[in-house]
């Protein structure tokens, strides 16, 4: 990239936040590597998703430096019409990147005052189909009425792969351009490998969001057939309380050889060195369009056992753990069968590999080519 370029960045919750789960993640990333080339300014909310308290140590109403980017941090009585206008029409950028597709004041109300000058937008899986089983009827309504005014005429979408490329173009009927660069994983500065012996008993890690799209409660059912002792800590934020007590219930119906623990939610730079006291990762989700806390786990040498609904496949080909139809129980159960009776040798593998392999990943000199490739000015 020759010139420096400067990109006006909208997205709900940002750092120091972390309960909005995978976009603060997905976007904090893309930050990271992309920084030293492109000037960042970002705007969002100075108070984390679900909490009534504002940052303490982050005055609201003001570019504020944060390495090399600048962030500002809207109080909710600034959050208005105006004020997104104001900002976006006093603001010099080259690029304006919109996170997500459907908050009016940090999605929609950016691309209708943007006009499409060199809008990026990232849905970060909103398009799904996973994520049109929530308020189905409202959005598709809301992608109707952008679709016959031509609103993304003039926008570019960036997707993550193929297949939400694909999704992209099912349902925003004409865009720009949609052009895929995958997403970052966490810099892996001084990252060290887990330590490689298991524990007695084995112990397994879930972080995400209590909610019926990470299947929680399927995870938690899942155990019933696990033969010998196990435990399983679960981290993240409950999304859905009604849901939380279904799993709560599933919970006291377990054996008693199977311990289930709620740890409540992980701070975001916590993460790694949590996951390193655990034998495996577990996460039977619905689907991920990416999948940030897999990559993590692997990051630290924690193999994992996931769905077959995500970007992360063959994984035991590669050593590094399972990816499983969630509803084949039978397939479950010789998973957990296996862990539990897997050497340590066998183990110690598990975890080279799975280090390796995270390592591989993030030093993807592509990965970085692709990102930055968005911002290149095409007519």
């Amino acid at each position: 990239m020759s010139k420096r370029k400067t990109v006006l960045a909208f997205i709900d919750w940002y750092r120091p936040g972390y309960k909005a789960g995978g976009t603060i993640t997905a976007f904090g990333n893309f930050v990271d590597y992309l920084e030293d080339d492109i000037d960042f300014k970002i705007v969002t909310r100075n108070i984390d998703y679900a909490d009534h308290q504002p940052y303490a140590s982050i005055p609201p109403g003001k570019w504020v430096k944060s390495s090399n980017s600048s962030c500002y941090y809207m109080s909710q009585s600034e959050v208005s019409i105006k004020n997104i206008k104001n900002i976006i029409a006093n603001t010099d950028y080259d690029f304006l990147y919109v996170n997500g597709m459907f908050s009016p004041f940090f999605s929609i109300l950016p691309v209708l005052f943007s006009k499409g000058k060199n809008t990026i937008v990232n849905p970060h899986g909103m398009l799904s189909t996973q994520a049109f089983s929530v308020k189905p009827l409202k959005k598709k309504m809301f992608l109707s009425v952008f679709n016959a005014l031509k609103i993304y005429k003039n926008t570019t979408f960036h997707a993550a792969n193929e297949e939400e490329a694909v999704m992209i173009s099912d349902r925003v009927k004409r865009s720009k351009a949609v052009k895929i660069a995958n997403q970052f994983p966490r810099k892996l500065k001084n990252i060290s490998i887990k330590n490689s012996s298991k524990n007695n008993p084995i112990r397994l890690i879930n972080v995400a969001r209590i909610s019926i799209e990470k299947g929680t409660l399927i995870m938690i059912e899942a155990l019933s057939v696990f033969k010998t002792e196990v435990v399983l800590d679960i981290f993240g934020p409950v999304y859905d309380h009604e849901y939380w007590e279904k799993c709560q219930i599933a919970i006291q119906h377990l054996p008693n050889h199977i311990t289930v623990n709620y740890k409540g939610v992980v701070e975001s730079e916590l993460v790694l060195d949590t996951l390193k006291a655990y034998d495996f990762f577990i996460l039977l989700s619905e689907g991920e369009n990416f999948g940030h806390s897999i990559l993590e786990a692997l990051s630290v040498g924690c193999p994992v056992i996931i769905s077959d609904k995500t970007p992360w496949t063959n994984l035991k080909s590669k050593g590094i753990g399972w990816d499983l139809n969630v509803k084949d129980i039978n397939r479950i159960s010789d998973v957990f069968s296996e862990i539990s009776n897997m050497s340590q040798e066998d183990y110690n593998h598990m975890v080279n590999q799975s280090f390796s392999f995270a390592q591989r990943f993030s030093e993807d000199q592509e990965l970085l080519n692709q990102n930055k490739n968005l911002f290149l000015i095409t007519h």
